[in-house]
């Protein structure tokens, strides 16, 4: 009776112990950290590649206007998602749960922007044209797919029936989605400088 009785008492005392409800968002730095590093690795491929001229035969730098709509678009995204944000802080669920809707349509729109953008360079540029060609199509090629894994896991968190640190989603999702979808719109930002804005302003002044 006694064994019975203790192990009734340890599970109880499992069961009082505090939860870490940040731990959903340390997993998330993990990912940013490993993904961060791919694509550091793929841009120092792209500046080491580019002092080799026989591999990178571009004649003129990526067009502009669908790079900057994308820009915008992850942008707008980006404040709507932290608005929602605070919303969620405040128990405000219902808006914090329309943020997570209009993130995901202009996650949408922007895709649909990317699909214009490639349409247009697949003119001139193709991934097999030379060195420049395979990296800018992988590098932005990998950035369309985490925008894809971005809305769908907004999409999984429109779903959910509570955002905040509940019994019922004790590890704060919204926020942690919403971290995940800052880190897209920082890869966007430097892809957007580093393989439409600089080849520009280098060529055209």
């Amino acid at each position: 009776m006694s064994s019975f009785a203790n192990t009734v008492a340890d599970s109880t005392a499992v069961q009082t112990l505090p939860v870490e409800d940040r731990r959903g968002i340390y997993a998330m730095w993990c990912v940013i950290a490993t993904e961060a590093s791919l694509f550091l690795c793929l841009f120092g491929a792209y500046f080491y590649l580019g002092n080799t001229k026989e591999r990178w035969t571009i004649d003129r730098p990526p067009e502009l206007h669908y790079a900057w709509m994308m820009l915008v678009v992850l942008l707008v995204s980006a404040f709507l998602l932290r608005w929602g944000e605070k919303q969620v802080n405040q128990a405000r669920f219902s808006a914090g749960r329309l943020a997570l809707l209009l993130t995901i349509l202009l996650g949408l729109g922007f895709l649909a922007l990317q699909y214009f953008d490639y349409a247009s360079h697949l003119k001139t540029l193709t991934p097999y044209s030379d060195s420049y060609g395979s990296l800018f199509y992988a590098i932005s090629g990998f950035h369309v797919a985490h925008i894809v894994v971005g809305i769908l896991l907004l999409a999984y968190t429109w779903f959910l029936p509570q955002y905040g640190p509940t019994t019922l989603s004790p590890y704060r999702p919204y926020q942690t989605v919403a971290l995940y979808w800052y880190f897209v719109n920082a890869l966007w930002i430097c892809i957007f400088l580093i393989l439409y804005l600089i080849p520009n302003l280098l060529v055209y002044g």
